[in-house]
Parts: structure tokens; sequence; C-alpha cells
């Protein structure tokens, strides 16, 4: 390779990225690393999480603090930055719901169709249950559920199959994805509400899971629950 062609192809490369900014004084790198952290969580269509982040910060960079700084920067702003789905994002924050519906037809963060009744019900159990069969759903709601209704759900991203069931046949399973907890506002799933815990204190029974009443917990995250029960 001549020296005219190795200078070229050195150009061609990226300029290696300075994180540690040594040469800046603590209280600039702090707001450098505030600002590339927000410009890559901005720029983003999806959750960012702590691996990624930490490609454009030091190593001494504290992450969890860099957040807390911009989320109160933020404080007086229609937006947010929220922990979902094992990383951050930017929402809209849920008091301009009204305001961005009447603006474009949607309400806040909401990337799919509303869900119906019998899909918001099938999706809530496979979210506690999974991995879960079609088999077994149909048990629990004691009618089929349908290959259509799952198919809807598998559509826009909530659930995925899972592992091979041990049953006889080695059915498929279903299990919720990272779409899921984008959409519905969760880092995971351990911040469902306890199920145990609801049926316990008499909030939640499977015969009123039967009749539509969701709990509330889920009706805020977005499932528009109507008083029927499953029908397929």
């Amino acid at each position: 390779m001549s020296e005219a062609s190795a200078r070229r192809k050195a150009n061609d490369q990226p300029a290696l990225l300075d994180n540690e900014l040594e040469h800046l004084p603590p209280e600039l790198r702090w707001r450098e690393w505030m600002g590339r952290v927000e410009a890559v969580i901005f720029a983003a269509n999806e959750p960012v999480t702590r691996e990624v982040l930490a490609r454009v910060v030091g190593r001494n960079c504290n992450i969890d603090l860099v957040i807390d700084d911009i989320r109160a920067e933020l404080a007086g702003r229609p937006y947010e930055l929220v922990a979902v789905a094992g990383g951050w994002q930017h929402r809209t924050k849920k008091a301009f719901g009204d305001v961005i519906h009447a603006a474009f037809g949607t309400t806040a963060g909401q990337g799919t169709k509303e869900l119906s009744q019998s899909e918001a019900l099938v999706l809530m159990c496979i979210a506690y249950f999974q991995p879960i069969t079609r088999g077994e759903l149909s048990s629990f709601f004691g009618k089929e559920v349908s290959r259509d209704l799952i198919g809807v759900l598998r559509a826009q991203d909530l659930i995925a199959s899972g592992p091979r069931s041990p049953q006889p046949g080695a059915p498929y399973t279903y299990v919720t994805t990272k779409n899921f907890l984008s959409q519905f506002g969760l880092d995971t799933l351990r911040q469902l509400p306890d199920f145990e815990a609801l049926e316990d204190a008499g909030l939640l029974s499977k015969e009123k899971l039967l009749a539509g009443d969701i709990m509330p917990g889920f009706v805020d995250a977005g499932f528009d629950a109507a008083d029927a029960a499953i029908d397929e």
C-alpha cells in the first residue's frame, strides 16, 4: 500500500472518542457526560442500556448519578427520562396525554393499537404465568384462546415464543417481550403488582379476572378493559 493510500485509509477511520476528558475541569467534564448520555437516549428509538451509555462516558463516570442530574433538569419539562425494559428512554409525561391525543389522535408513548378486552386479559395472564402454553391459557379461561388472538399479540411484539413445554407434544410456550415492558412503562417484570398478594387482599381473583375486573395498575398501564369476559 502506498503512503498516499495509507493516509486516505487513516482519514476514513472515525476519530476515537475521548471519554475520559481529563483536559476538562471536573464540572465541565460532568456536563459533557450528561450531554452525551442525553443525546444518545434522545436519538434512540428504543430504551438505551447501561452498556451502550458506557461507550460515551469515562470509566469512572457513575451513570446512575448522570441520569439523576438529567432528570432533575427535566423536572419542569413536558417530558422525562424513564427506566423501561432494562434501559432508559425519553417519554412524554402522562399529564400531557390528552394534549398529545388532541393533536395527533394518539396518546403519549402509545406505539401499538389499543388492546381489546380479550387481548388484554390473555396478555395479563401471559405476563404473570409465563412461560405458558395456549392450552394452559384456554384451561384458565374455560374456553379456547384462539390462534388469531395470540397472533395479534405476537404481531404487536408484546409476546414471543418461549421454551417448549415438557407436556406431551412439546407445545410452544409464550412469554412477554422487551417491547411489552417498554409499552407498559416497566423496567423489569418484577415491577408487576404481586399477584398472590392481590389475591390474599381480596383485590383480585380468577372470577374478577374473567369478569374483566382488572387491577388498577394494569388499567393505568394501558389495559383498557371492558365489562365482558373473554370471547373469541
